[in-house]
């Protein structure tokens, strides 16, 4: 259904992870990026503020809904259970409808958050999180099997633990990444029959994270402008209207924070006694680093042997071996707050969780006193306070459930949930993260050429695509139609809002699904401890 005033029912949203307008917006004005400033130039360029925290499991699937993770359901790659025990999040997780759910036919490629694919009236291939390429990789199931035939060198991401202090190999390697994924883009540009054609390029995020040099990013984006030039003459071909987002900025840091050193410093985190298995282990130097390196002097494949082990018994490993997971040294029966990643901060209340300590009426006053204690955190070299905090009823308000607090590392700091010796840490080989300002840009024959963008947000791109082709709002969405980037003068209509039925049901990843490799690329990254 389209509406008179509107001249065309096809959208093209091109994703480009992590790429902050600070730097793209400069580039544009030295005449760096030519297709980019096509875009700002004949359509709109805006900064776009992502979600707070500014991550990427959270923020695209704000872009795709609509909504703030409170009712998407998607705070972070794992979600926490009642037994404090970490699931990995998975398309079956959205609590509600996407873009290509409610724009139909639709062509989606490497949007993260997205495996197993969905059974959509299209075409899907999966992006981040995703395990392996197989037959639920894709949607149909057998167009994994194209893409081998076609793209033999396509792959989901790369190992980033491959590259340390090699970064030829992996500015090489990413670049032979970045073409295949364009080699699928192009695959999928055949399809013609489409209302919304999705694709995200998760490259310029990984490279920034390990590499943070003006000169590297500067020909990463060429790359990028490069891809923004086919699709701008794509989309004109297509009579649809394209729009460029990305899901969060990107900055440099110096320093990590370690959120549960807080706590345990403040006397409201116990870990285990001396007495627990992990702890016996850990004096006797068994630990997850040791038994790694024992297994590779035996040539046996760490990986392909947890493959090979039933889910439970990894698990039970793991909560006795210690290692990098700061939540099996806690004890819980003991402890009144605690942080799980990437900055949400917990009070271990008796109705939330299972071993919890504290009163729900006591939640208030003690939330209050943590919020104090965090924003008092100092660094010892500067003075300055490193930490932005947040009260969790604020930032999601329709989730009882949710965090409490949203603690997040100010410029230079990245906030982590480790459970370490010292509150601050050197970065070590990490250059930069995630920050809240990210890109939208807009261009083609429904968007104003004139017009001047402020205050956008991800939760605004679902509703304003939506009404760029006609289609009715969902009720319920925390965004709002950007009609000020539109020439078309109609009013948003809307329909009512329906949660997805299939959240956590029949469309969720088996629970014994290998997800080793995808925690082991994210662990590199630093977004899993």
């Amino acid at each position: 259904m389209t509406t008179d005033s509107t001249t065309t029912d096809r959208a093209f949203v091109l994703g480009i992870d992590g790429v902050p307008w600070d730097l793209i917006s400069d580039w544009i004005a030295a005449g760096e990026l030519p297709n980019f400033a096509t875009l700002v130039e004949d359509g709109v360029g805006a900064p776009l503020e992502s979600t707070d925290p500014p991550t990427t499991p959270a923020a695209w699937p704000s872009i795709a809904t609509g909504v703030w993770p409170d009712k998407h359901g998607i705070y972070g790659f794992k979600r926490l259970e009642r037994d404090y025990t970490q699931e990995m999040n998975t398309s079956a997780s959205l609590g509600r409808p996407p873009l290509w759910e409610l724009l139909s036919p639709a062509v989606v490629g490497n949007v993260p958050m997205t495996y197993p694919a969905s059974e959509i009236d299209g075409t899907m291939v999966s992006g981040m999180i995703s395990p392996s390429m197989s037959d639920r990789f894709t949607h149909p199931s057998g167009f994994v099997d194209e893409i081998d035939d076609r793209i033999p060198e396509y792959r989901i991401a790369l190992d980033w633990n491959d590259y340390t202090d090699d970064e030829t190999a992996f500015t090489d390697d990413l670049e032979s990444l970045v073409s295949a994924r364009r080699e699928l883009m192009d695959e999928l540009m055949a399809i013609d029959d489409w209302r919304l054609f999705f694709f995200v390029y998760t490259a310029p995020d990984r490279l920034q994270h390990l590499i943070w040099e003006e000169d590297v990013i500067l020909d990463h984006y060429k790359r990028l402008d490069d891809i923004v030039g086919d699709a701008l003459e794509y989309a004109d071909r297509r009579d649809a209207t394209l729009f460029v987002v990305s899901d969060h900025g990107f900055g440099p840091i110096s320093t990590f924070v370690n959120l549960n050193t807080v706590l345990a410093e403040g006397g409201y985190l116990t870990e285990q006694t001396d007495g627990t298995t992990r702890n016996s282990l850990a004096r006797f130097g068994i630990t997850k680093s040791t038994l790694h390196g024992t297994l590779d002097r035996l040539g046996v494949d760490d990986k392909r042997l947890v493959k090979h082990l039933p889910k439970r018994l990894v698990d039970g490993i793991a909560e006795q071996v210690p290692g990098d997971h700061s939540l099996y040294d806690v004890d819980f029966t003991e402890t009144v707050a605690f942080a799980h990643g990437p900055s949400y901060v917990y009070i271990n209340d008796t109705e939330r969780f299972a071993e919890g300590i504290v009163a729900p009426t006591d939640v208030p006053s003690i939330k209050a006193e943590l919020r104090e204690r965090f924003s008092n955190v100092t660094d010892p070299d500067t003075g300055e306070p490193a930490l932005r905090v947040r009260d969790g009823d604020e930032v999601f308000p329709s989730d009882e459930a949710g965090p409490d607090l949203v603690v997040v590392g100010r410029d230079g700091y990245e906030e982590k949930t480790r459970l370490a010796d010292t509150v601050f840490e050197p970065a070590d080989d990490k250059a930069a993260n995630h920050r809240k300002q990210g890109v939208f840009f807009a261009h083609g024959p429904d968007i104003d050429p004139h017009a001047s963008a402020d205050g956008l947000s991800v939760v605004d791109v679902a509703p304003t695509v939506l009404h760029s082709v006609g289609e009715p709002i969902p009720d319920d969405v925390d965004g709002r139609v950007r009609t000020d980037v539109l020439s078309a003068d109609a009013e948003p209509t809307v329909r009512e809002a329906v949660p997805d039925a299939t959240a956590g049901s029949s469309g969720a990843a088996d629970a014994d699904e290998d997800f080793d490799d995808v925690e082991d690329r994210l662990r590199g990254l630093g977004y899993m401890e």
